[in-house]
């Protein structure tokens, strides 16, 4: 298993014991520490807690437990979802210092199927522009050509990805802000049918955005592979308390 593996071939190596856990979270951190410099993907890096997780997942295998289908996977996720104790600012400046006490629905149950969370990707203030350049953390550079954006908004995302600096983002998308980064940037990625993943936790929220206009805003993932997008979405699917109104339609 290398950095570029498909996140469907990263747990399955978990899974056989051919890999750890804490040797992939290892793999990825070494990369963000010798590329993010360049790219600017990663904009809040939890290492210590990533660690911590990948060595839970580890001896929660060695008992016989498996999380979920992504167990001990390196994932990144969009700042614009709110993630428990790590800072969340959507690009905002004054949400600089945010630090949300729950994680978004998706996030959640991203963790719950296993998945270990190294750290946020950048995006532009409040996810509205075709780049990822905002006041606080500056531009995202496209890993392959640093001179060129890698899209937007979850460009921070798309740019980790393609670097091999996680094994996949999860963002959100409106009007191609999962597609176009995807599209620049060599990967795949989806915006899914409205209404099948909830966006508690995404910031913007309202008071101040209309329902229709948040309704339009669709959670997905990027990705290195179709079956990939396919095994995330499937997780993530499914009403909450906060958005009964998502159909508890199958995958």
């Amino acid at each position: 298993m290398d950095a570029f593996s498909s996140a469907v071939e990263l747990a399955a190596a978990i899974r056989a014991r051919r890999c750890s856990a804490r040797e992939l979270t290892e793999l990825y951190l070494a990369r963000i520490a010798r590329h993010n410099p360049s790219l600017n993907a990663i904009c809040t890096l939890d290492e210590a807690a990533a660690l911590r997780r990948a060595r839970e997942a580890d001896a929660a295998l060695a008992r016989g437990e498996l999380w979920g289908p992504l167990h001990g996977v390196p994932m990144s996720i969009k700042d614009a979802l709110e993630t428990a104790g790590v800072r969340t600012t959507g690009g905002h400046p004054p949400l600089k210092d945010y630090m949300p006490a729950r994680d978004a629905t998706a996030v959640a149950r991203l963790r719950a199927a296993g998945a270990i969370l190294l750290g946020k990707t950048n995006v532009p203030p409040l996810s509205a522009d075709y780049r990822a350049d905002n006041p606080i953390f500056g531009r995202t550079n496209n890993p392959w050509n640093v001179e060129r954006t890698p899209g937007g908004s979850t460009g921070g995302g798309a740019a980790a990805v393609a670097a091999g600096l996680s094994a996949f983002d999860f963002g959100s998308d409106l009007a191609g802000s999962v597609r176009t980064p995807a599209h620049f940037c060599g990967l795949f990625g989806l915006k899914a049918t409205e209404g099948r993943i909830p966006n508690t936790g995404h910031i913007p929220e309202p008071p101040g955005v209309p329902r229709a206009v948040r309704h339009m805003n669709v959670l997905g993932p990027l990705a290195r592979s179709v079956d990939d997008l396919a095994l995330i979405t499937r997780t993530i699917c499914g009403a909450d308390d906060a958005e009964p109104d998502v159909p508890p339609v199958p995958w």
